[in-house]
């Protein structure tokens, strides 16, 4: 989202850039700090070991003191929680390396001692999986943020793991870049997570993945071994692509440490549209419309319910600049060719507005406006965590199907929801489906649990779209995997991680 680069990001975020102050956000907004995740889901402790005094004093050693090794129950809780509110473990000590060496040694030391270890990134998961379930060691990688290099003529950029999204892409927009994902976390997420979740985000339509993006890692196995598999070429075909491992492993084959990831040249022109329509037919068929039209500048194309409109606007008192409609989709054009861009959008709002798909809307390539569109969308996800608690469930189905479940849902659970809601990357196929409520019930969750994931299932859907597995998921990653692609999984992860220390209890079904 070119139009982003040089305008500060939502209070929201930045706050949420200090993990610790995840509980005051929790007490501003009403809501309790959960229970601990053993006490909320059936989980059975691993046979690990416990954290002494002498393996703190071991941290202290390698990290050069006390002052990276953190213990006070005050300094440690926000590790421990995730940002939904929906899990919590009680780990004792959370480790701040600054150097790949350092993870190295770390890792070396808590696989000879069998200490399970949560690597944590900006802690802005969505699934559980950056958080620890019991009491494992938390590596956080906040420290490892430097920048070594940003390549303006091959555009690639080679980086830590622990730098935030943002911060990244305001130093490649200074050298003409772009950052080819766009999260609404940017503020606070870190691309090292970013890159072992494999996230999607709002640019994915337009440039694809992250497996198609980052050219190469380095990582650190449960072992200690560094794995340098960095790579400044889009083409370095050699053998095995081994980065790919630990691509959207989640942290459970190994920790991610350094990068280089390809930044495309930045769009110089910019147009965003925000339409109103009747239905959800009407969305699908204008997002046909757009492909066909507007080809190759497309760059981002969002769906969002009148609900998910509501909760945003409510919540951060913000205003739509069309009327109330049933559906709404926010277009995004990237060229560059400002006259060519606008007459293509142009032919294409004044054919759907003809063929009756799109009755309202409005278009802008003003800087000011079109950061104020993007908070309508960017800020549902924050919006609506403030009723109290919120299932999120991050999928992808079909488009013929991508809108049903959202209301089988609604009729599903009825008065006990506070609102049921819809919105997400239509343009390539992915729903968040959103239920809020007062506070977590057992009730409500059985009632959604697993009948979002067999629903999802039946119409030959994932059950992950970009946020990944995680905890929350395990159970269900059936649903998607077939046994035979479930038993290679586990088999990896027996070869690379032999005694199960990194990340357990996340991506893989307990056994």
């Amino acid at each position: 989202m070119f139009l982003l680069r040089s305008i500060p990001l939502r209070a929201s975020l930045t706050q949420r850039n200090n993990i610790q102050n995840l509980c005051l956000r929790l007490a501003s907004t009403h809501r309790e700090i959960p229970a601990l995740t053993k006490e909320r889901y059936p989980v059975k402790r691993g046979q690990f070991s416990e954290v002494t005094d002498s393996d703190v004093a071991k941290f202290e050693s390698i990290l050069g003191g006390s002052s990276r090794v953190l213990q006070q129950a005050e300094d440690i809780q926000g590790y421990n929680i995730d940002y939904l509110g929906s899990v919590r473990g009680y780990s004792r000590v959370v480790l701040k390396p600054k150097s790949t060496e350092e993870v190295a040694d770390i890792m070396k030391y808590c696989n000879e001692r069998k200490l399970a270890v949560c690597p944590q990134g900006g802690n802005t998961g969505l699934v559980g999986g950056s958080v620890p379930v019991f009491d494992e060691v938390v590596i956080s990688l906040q420290l490892m943020d430097k920048i070594e290099q940003i390549d303006e003529y091959s555009g690639i950029l080679v980086c830590q793991a622990g730098c935030v999204l943002g911060t990244l892409e305001e130093k490649v927009n200074d050298k003409g870049l772009v950052m080819p994902l766009d999260l609404g976390a940017k503020g606070s997420c870190h691309i090292g997570g970013n890159v072992s979740t494999n996230a999607g985000g709002l640019r994915l339509v337009r440039y694809g993945n992250l497996h198609g993006s980052v050219l190469g890692v380095e990582a650190v196995t449960a072992e200690g071994r560094v794995m340098d598999l960095m790579s400044n070429f889009k083409k370095d075909n050699t053998g095995y692509h081994l980065k790919h491992l630990f691509i959207g492993s989640e942290g459970t084959l190994g920790i991610i440490t350094k990068l280089s990831i390809f930044c495309p040249t930045a769009s110089k022109s910019v147009n965003v549209a925000f339409l109103g329509l009747e239905s959800y037919d009407a969305v699908k068929n204008t997002f046909m419309a757009a492909k066909r039209g507007l080809g190759e500048i497309l760059s981002s194309c969002e769906m969002i319910d009148e609900a998910s409109l509501e909760s945003s606007t409510y919540h951060f008192n913000l205003q739509s600049p069309i009327e109330k409609y049933p559906f709404y989709m926010l277009i995004e054009t990237s060229g560059s060719n400002m006259a060519h861009d606008e007459e293509k959008l142009s032919n294409f709002l004044e054919s759907s507005m003809e063929n009756g798909l799109v009755l309202d809307g409005t278009v802008t390539n003003e800087p000011t406006k079109m950061r104020n569109i993007w908070k309508l969308r960017e800020l549902i996800a924050d919006s609506l965590i403030n009723d109290g608690y919120c299932f999120k469930y991050d999928i992808s189905l079909p488009l013929d199907n991508f809108y049903d479940i959202v209301l089988a849902v609604r009729d599903r659970v009825g008065p006990l929801a506070t609102k049921v809601t819809g919105y997400g990357h239509i343009g390539d196929s992915n729903l968040h489906l959103n239920v809020s409520c007062p506070k977590f019930t057992p009730e409500i969750y059985r009632l959604l649990e697993p009948f979002v994931y067999e629903y999802t299932s039946n119409v030959r859907g994932s059950v992950s779209a970009e946020h990944g597995i995680g905890f929350l998921k395990t159970k269900y990653l059936k649903y998607s995997k077939r046994p035979e692609s479930l038993l290679l999984m586990q088999q990896m992860k027996q070869l690379m991680d032999p005694n199960g220390i990194l990340n357990p209890y996340k991506v893989l079904p307990q056994v």
